[in-house]
């Protein structure tokens, strides 16, 4: 049996290739992501905590450690790290039982 899994981390570090196969709409996206990521009315420490929350709900293990590794760099710890990750948790949980009230509305309307 192979230990090899689909995840392969050292694909991160061709993350800059994805223009390669369409350079226009790569290059706009890179700009597009480096401003997202500036100082705004969010600071950077902000937004990279909101894109750790992001990469659990998205299940992106790239992302994951991309982010991981860019907050350690911001000197943010590990357990704001991990309540960021309840956060999105909290919220993905909520979306998910929020959607069972069509399901009880449908039951309750073919039981009657």
């Amino acid at each position: 049996m192979s230990n090899k899994s689909y995840f392969n981390p050292d694909d991160l570090k061709k993350f800059g290739n994805i223009t390669e196969f369409q350079e226009e709409l790569g290059k706009k996206f890179f700009d597009y992501y480096a401003a997202v990521f500036e100082d705004g009315a969010l600071t950077k420490r902000e937004k990279s905590l909101i894109a750790i929350a992001v990469a659990h709900t998205v299940q992106c293990p790239y992302c994951i450690d991309a982010y991981s590794h860019d907050l350690l760099q911001k000197g943010v710890d590990e357990e704001s790290m991990m309540e960021a990750v309840h956060v999105a948790a909290a919220i993905k949980s909520g979306a998910t039982l929020v959607n069972s009230v069509q399901m009880m509305n449908h039951v309750k309307n073919v039981s009657m």
